[in-house]
């Protein structure tokens, strides 16, 4: 017997759980199995997942497939009538230790049970964040302290894979986050789907930035808070204040921006139009001038003329945007924007190809502003580490794995500094 394969998909959520998986079916005795967690949040990533699941199950002759995730989640039969797939497990279920138990029992067990167990998401009132000490590589830690939305952008489809917001309570974050800092990790990372509507559903409502002022306080020994996404519109007082003046949280940040026209966001029922951005990037900017930007950007939404996709393409330079994730507009049935006119396949491909070269630009401009600067990098390899701003680091000399380094840069090669 073997132990169980597991592949990921997805956001780094996904990742995290999937490290909690591994302990759960360690805990059941689960062997000769192969897990696939999932990703719903385009029909390419479901395409991929089934791909991926058939070549699995030829390499893997005799094990058991069980598919999980948000996929499996929103549209489980889709998996249940694949013949390689011996269970589906929804997203509530496989945090759940009876579930492992069940699944070790092997394949002929599942008769007595039901194949596909995938619950009602929206029932869910607490995360499952106490699983795992985080994960990660020597260096870096993520911590997941939020899961689901409240949201219902229309484009989005993850609301119905992971659920209504829940937080994880503030005490026991900190309490993990002082154990990985007790056990020599350098920077730790805050995680999960709707970052900025944490605390929302605990007594008395607390904020993202009340959570990141009391990570700093409590544990004077962390080095580096890094957040890993934001939905800027929501960025409380509090959490400004920690960008602006807290040296350990680490100056870049993710946005979710999504659009840089106004009709558009509206459409994609978001909380936010163009001017916010820009002011938000603008202020933060201000008050901390090394800041770094990333956004989500999507390319070919729904009605988006030529003209609504150049305030996105103008956006990038507007909000002074650095690390660019842009998606080329995909239909997921049961949202509203599937129901939209749709814009052609070809053109929404190249707007994609179109914004990521004025991606590729902003990066390296960026990399190209950083040469002779000074910069505290953390190693994830000998040769490579990031720097406060996320930029890669190459270096000639091994480097310790897991220190922070000062480190003078030389030059750039490609997508990376050297040092």
């Amino acid at each position: 017997m073997s132990a169980p394969r597991f592949t990921n998909f997805g956001c780094r959520l996904n990742a995290y759980e999937t490290e909690a998986m591994k302990e759960l079916a360690g805990q059941a005795g689960l062997e000769n199995a192969v897990i696939v967690n999932t990703c719903a949040v385009t029909a390419e990533a479901v395409r991929k997942a089934q791909q991926s699941i058939r070549k699995l199950a030829r390499e893997n002759p005799g094990a058991q497939v069980i598919v999980t995730g948000c996929a499996a989640q929103t549209e489980p039969e889709t998996f249940a009538e694949m013949e390689e797939v011996a269970r589906v497990v929804g997203n509530l279920e496989k945090m759940q230790p009876d579930t492992w138990r069940d699944i070790a029992q092997g394949p002929d067990f599942v008769g007595e049970t039901e194949r596909v167990v995938v619950n009602d998401i929206m029932s869910a009132t607490e995360t499952a964040g106490h699983l795992i000490d985080g994960f990660g590589t020597r260096s870096r830690a993520y911590v997941q302290v939020q899961n689901g939305c409240d949201h219902r952008c229309t484009f989005c489809i993850i609301p119905y894979g992971r659920g209504n917001s829940r937080s994880v309570p503030a005490g026991v974050v900190v309490e993990q986050i002082q154990r990985l800092v007790d056990r020599g990790y350098n920077e730790i990372v805050l995680t999960g789907v709707d970052m900025t509507s944490w605390g929302a559903d605990l007594p008395g409502a607390p904020r993202l930035g009340n959570l990141v002022q009391r990570i700093l306080k409590l544990c004077p020994d962390l080095n580096r808070l890094r957040i890993s996404s934001i939905d800027s519109i929501e960025a409380d007082p509090a959490l400004i204040e920690a960008i602006a003046g807290e040296r350990r949280l680490m100056p870049h940040l993710h946005l979710s921006l999504q659009s840089g026209d106004n009709l558009t966001l509206k459409r994609m029922k978001r909380r936010h139009n163009r001017d916010d951005a820009i002011r938000f990037c603008e202020d933060m900017r201000a008050a901390r001038p090394e800041i770094v930007y990333g956004a989500d950007i999507i390319a070919g939404f729904p009605t988006e003329t030529d003209d609504m996709f150049e305030n996105s393409r103008r956006l990038v330079a507007e909000c002074g945007l650095t690390w660019l994730h842009v998606f080329p507009y995909s239909p997921r049935q049961g949202t509203p924007a599937a129901r939209m006119p749709q814009v052609e396949k070809s053109v929404v491909k190249e707007r994609a190809r179109r914004l990521r070269e004025v991606g590729e630009a902003a990066v390296g401009r960026y990399l190209d502003s950083q040469v002779g600067s000074v910069h505290r990098v953390l190693m994830e390899a000998p040769d490579m580490g990031r720097t406060e701003g996320f930029a890669e680091v190459r270096f000639a000399v091994p480097q310790p794995v897991g220190e922070i380094v000062t480190a003078r840069i030389t030059g750039r090669d490609g997508n990376s500094l050297t040092a």
